[in-house]
């Protein structure tokens, strides 16, 4: 017998710095539909209030590691977004 995939993913995401402010927030749950990719994951918080100060692709990371937005989700996952970082 095998299990079924699961229909949504349920994620953790992590917003810092600027895009923490811009949202009001520095984390959140989101919930999408399976499967899901980091840009689904992405459209959905452009659509928040303050959202639309998102760019298309932000830097993310994946369960801390660099992932681009064509990476698949998977239950339990976070994600973290990441601004542009500049040093000096």
């Amino acid at each position: 017998m095998t299990s079924a995939a699961p229909s949504v993913v349920t994620l953790r995401v992590l917003l810092f710095g600027s895009y923490a402010d811009v949202l009001g927030r520095e984390s959140l749950e989101i919930i999408l539909d399976a499967p899901a990719r980091i840009r689904d994951a992405i459209e959905i918080l452009r659509r928040l209030p303050g959202g639309d100060r998102l760019p298309p692709k932000p830097l993310c990371a994946l369960n801390l590691e660099h992932s681009t937005p064509d990476a698949s989700l998977s239950p339990g996952d976070e994600l973290a977004v990441l601004p542009p970082l500049a040093g000096g």
